[in-house]
Parts: C-alpha cells; sequence; structure tokens
C-alpha cells in the first residue's frame, strides 16, 4: 500500500510538472506569436512607407524629364510679351501682301486701270487699307490714317517722276516718315554716286514702303514695293514683296506678277535707280502708332 501511494505520489508529481511545462512552453509561444505579430505589422508600415517614398520619387523624376529648364514647351507658360501696335500694323501689311500673293497663284494679274489693285502704286495702298482702320498715331489719336499718292509730274521736275510721294502732315493722318532719301548729283562722279546709293539701301527696315524712278530691266519709270525684312548685311540683300515689276501686255492690256520674299542684292536696286534725274525714298511708319481702341 505504501509503494502504490508512493508511486501515485510520482505519477502525480509527474503529471503536475509535465502540465506546467506544457503551459510554459504554450505562453512562450503566445509571446513569440504575439512578438512575430508585432513584427509583421512594423515589416508591413515600414514597406509602406518605402513605397511611397519610392512613388514620389519617379514622380518628381518624371516631370524633370517632362519639363526641362530648356523646354520649348516651359518657355511656353512664360508670359508672353505683348505686340506693339507698329509691329501688329506692319504684320498686317505683309501677311495682306502674302495672302494676294498665294490667291495669284503665280499667274499675271490684271495692272491696267485705276481700280486695278495689282498696279504697283495700288498695290502698296490696298495692303495699306486693309489693315489701316485698326491704327492711329497717338500724337493723333483722333485722325484715321491715310497714305499720300505720288507726288506729280509736275512737281518732281527737276528730277523724273515717281521717286517721293505727295507731302501729307502727320497731322492730316500720313503716319509715314522720310527714313532716307537717294537722289542722282549730277555734280558727283558715277561711282560716287553708286556709293551713296548703296548706302541708301542699307537702310532698309521691315515694313519700310520704297518708292522709286528708275531705269532697269523691267522697264521705266517709277515703282513701289514694301520691304519684309531688315537688310542682311551679310548676304547684302534686301527682301520685298510687289506686284507689276514683272508683267506683260495682252491685247493692250497689262497684266503684273505678284512677288513675295523676292530677293536681291543691294547693288541690283542701285543701279535701277542711280541714273540722271532718278532718284529713290524708304518711307517709315512713325514709333508711336497705336491700336485704334486705345484712345
Amino acid at each position: 500500500m505504501l509503494i502504490f501511494r508512493e508511486l501515485t505520489n510520482r505519477r502525480l508529481l509527474q503529471y503536475n510538472g509535465a502540465v506546467k511545462s506544457r503551459r510554459a512552453l504554450s505562453g512562450a509561444k503566445a509571446a513569440e506569436r504575439d512578438d512575430c505579430s508585432v513584427t509583421k505589422k512594423s515589416l508591413a508600415l515600414c514597406l509602406l512607407c518605402l513605397l511611397c517614398c519610392l512613388m514620389c520619387a519617379f514622380s518628381l523624376a518624371e516631370d524633370a524629364m517632362d519639363t526641362p529648364a530648356d523646354d520649348p514647351a516651359a518657355a511656353e507658360e512664360a508670359p508672353a510679351v505683348q505686340q506693339s501696335a507698329r509691329d501688329a500694323f506692319i504684320d498686317g501689311i505683309i501677311e495682306t501682301g502674302r495672302q494676294l500673293y498665294v490667291k495669284a497663284n503665280g499667274k499675271l494679274q490684271r495692272a491696267q486701270y485705276a481700280g486695278d489693285i495689282y498696279v504697283c502704286k495700288n498695290f502698296t495702298v490696298h495692303v495699306f487699307r486693309e489693315n489701316c482702320a485698326r491704327f492711329r498715331m497717338a500724337e493723333y489719336p483722333g485722325v484715321a490714317l491715310k497714305i499720300p499718292n505720288n507726288l506729280p509730274k509736275e512737281k518732281c521736275k527737276p528730277h523724273s517722276y515717281g521717286y517721293c510721294w505727295e507731302e501729307v502732315t502727320a497731322a492730316e493722318g500720313n503716319p509715314f516718315y522720310i527714313a532716307a532719301q537717294f537722289l542722282y548729283d549730277a555734280s558727283l562722279s558715277k561711282q560716287e554716286n553708286m556709293e551713296k546709293a548703296l548706302e541708301f539701301m542699307r537702310q532698309v527696315r521691315r515694313g519700310d514702303y520704297f518708292q522709286m524712278s528708275a531705269e532697269y530691266y523691267y522697264g521705266v519709270g517709277a515703282h513701289s514695293a514694301i520691304m519684309i525684312a531688315d537688310y542682311d548685311p551679310e548676304t547684302d540683300t534686301v527682301h520685298w514683296m510687289d506686284s507689276n515689276m514683272a508683267g506683260e501686255k495682252r491685247d493692250g492690256v497689262r497684266y503684273g506678277k505678284v512677288q513675295f520674299d523676292a530677293v536681291k542684292e543691294i547693288s541690283w536696286w542701285a543701279e535701277a535707280f542711280c541714273k540722271k534725274t532718278r532718284g529713290a525714298t524708304i518711307y517709315r511708319l512713325r514709333d508711336d502708332i497705336i491700336f485704334a481702341e486705345q484712345f
């Protein structure tokens, strides 16, 4: 009996020990599970933060690639410089001439009668009148702009007809002034006159109205043109637009060629008007051109 009791006690002790061991093990595992859970959550949070940082970095890199400092698109976002009224007037005149050139499509246009816009003087007047209503002179804002006629033949003497316009004041609506003028000087040599004529041609600027009395390949007499670019010293050339410099007669009726962005060396022009009694004048728009709605 004593032996049985002793065995029973041993068994109880062994059982209690096993239970305690299992409980201890179970607690350790639970703690381990809790620690593991915390670790996993921390890791997930770190990964999420890292992902956000990477996304921000990629976004910034994309923006940098899309709009580099010298990208034209980025430059376009900068505030545009407002075009001056004078430049807008010149642009309108030149664009109107270009449209007439395109419309002509290389075909000669009638340039015989007073109402034909393809007569050389009429062409320059037409492109002016098509645009002038939008503009005024700041000094005379209430005066409508107008372009003078050529000086009559009788008043041109002793020079040949066609080298200049009538004198019309700004107060009367003339927005042009004489920027340069050449008249053949008989007291000088041919070479001296040519040097002056060439220097005169170097004064050409975009938008200038050019009026001359000439003797050249295309004929003898007056001619009007509009310069569409500044004199180019590198090529020694000028670019212009006009009508009826070249042309032909059909059944007694004159037909003229419309030109746009025609180009010649200034010596070609100088040789045309550097003749006795001949000459030429450059007319330029005043600097105080404003938009009509400004006053």
